[in-house]
């Protein structure tokens, strides 16, 4: 049986493992899934400006991924929650940050993505969380 690994990321991550009681991330075998990851510092603060916040998300993201082994290049499913911005819809701020993100990050590989609009976070002021998968490649351990 694999046993599950999981991972909390030195800062933020220490400070919600003690005060909500959750993992930033679960490694089983080869497949990593992290926990919403939101654009906060460690200091659980997060910018004024949303394209700041949805990079930092993207950098808590690659952050935790490195922690269980793993890069953004490696994730193949992403759905992200969006406090919108427009009346009808999550907002071209919101979209247009994350698809330059992830061809900035991912290069040329798409992953699945599911964008949520949300009328609130799990954080005062937070605009943007990101949950992730990714499939590292196979281990040759003998």
């Amino acid at each position: 049986m694999i046993e599950p690994q999981f991972f909390v990321t030195p800062g933020y991550g220490d400070m919600l493992r003690e005060q909500l009681h959750y993992q930033q991330a679960v490694r089983i075998g080869d497949t990593v899934h992290l926990s919403g990851q939101g654009g906060w510092d460690d200091e659980f603060h997060f910018p004024e400006d949303l394209r700041e916040e949805i990079v930092q998300a993207f950098d808590n993201v690659e952050r935790t991924l490195a922690l269980a082994g793993a890069t953004w290049r490696d994730v193949v499913a992403v759905d992200s929650f969006h406090v919108p911005t427009a009346t009808d819809e999550i907002g071209d701020e919101h979209t247009s940050v994350m698809t330059e993100q992830f061809r900035l990050r991912m290069g040329e590989r798409a992953p699945v993505w599911t964008e949520i609009g949300v009328a609130a976070l799990g954080a005062v002021g937070m605009r943007v969380e990101i949950r992730v998968t990714a499939i590292t490649p196979p281990t040759t351990d003998s």
